[in-house]
């Protein structure tokens, strides 16, 4: 099922509502034409789940949620090398550098060492991306806000359509996904990726988005599991 949340806007007074139920009314869905947040959470057996979300060309896209919740499996299954023209599309994950890292030179020291050079590297890539124009898929861990509003500022300046992609997943799922790939974060760090997804989900349960940001889309991992592609243009 589909559930929308809809904004205040200058032609009504309608003003945050509750994400209602609806059938979700076909397999592709664009995020952001029609409402603010497009809530894909709750499909049931027999109902016709999303297959596909599509993204304007040169859109940005943030991936959220708890560690281990799925993001980076969920961007390596869905997110395309290129969009609909042909124009390539970026997917920037710390996980991603972090493994290039670990099967390299510097795979026999601790990754406590290493953690910041692998930063430095994710980050100028990140920037890399971003300044290119084309289409980035970022991997967002939720407590760095900073991240989101330098993206946000971003989409800002070039004219480009900013969106985010929330995975709410169980705490417990998500530390069984972080034992299943044998890493995990202290209690201390869990404890406050959970406050920052708390914050994110509340916000957009009222259709108040990240500053910056054009619309949501919320998943459980029903919904995600379901999602085969994401296509931009």
């Amino acid at each position: 099922m589909q559930r929308q949340a809809v904004c205040a806007t200058s032609a009504g007074t309608v003003r945050g509502a509750v994400p209602r139920r609806a059938r979700a009314p076909k397999a592709v869905v664009r995020p952001g034409r029609g409402a603010r947040v497009t809530d894909l959470r709750g499909t049931e057996e027999g109902d016709r789940e999303v297959r596909e979300l599509r993204f304007p060309a040169r859109g940005l896209v943030v991936v959220s949620g708890l560690p281990g919740s799925g993001k980076s499996t969920l961007m390596r299954r869905v997110v395309p090398a290129l969009d609909r023209a042909g124009a390539p599309v970026h997917r920037i994950d710390s996980q991603d550098v972090r493994e290039r890292w670990e099967a390299g030179r510097l795979r026999a020291l601790p990754y406590a060492v290493v953690r910041p050079l692998v930063r430095c590297a994710h980050y100028y890539g990140l920037r890399r991306a971003l300044r290119s124009g084309d289409s980035v898929v970022v991997h967002d861990c939720g407590t760095l806000a900073w991240v989101r509003r330098w993206i946000a500022r971003t989409a800002r300046r070039d004219g480009r359509e900013l969106h985010l992609l929330l995975l709410d997943v169980p705490a417990e799922v998500a530390l069984s996904g972080q034992r299943a790939r044998g890493r995990g974060v202290s209690g201390y760090a869990f404890a406050r990726h959970r406050r920052a997804v708390r914050r994110l989900l509340a916000a957009a349960r009222s259709a108040r988005l990240p500053k910056g940001f054009t619309a949501t889309v919320l998943l459980d991992r029903r919904a995600a599991d379901a999602l085969e592609r994401t296509t931009f243009g």
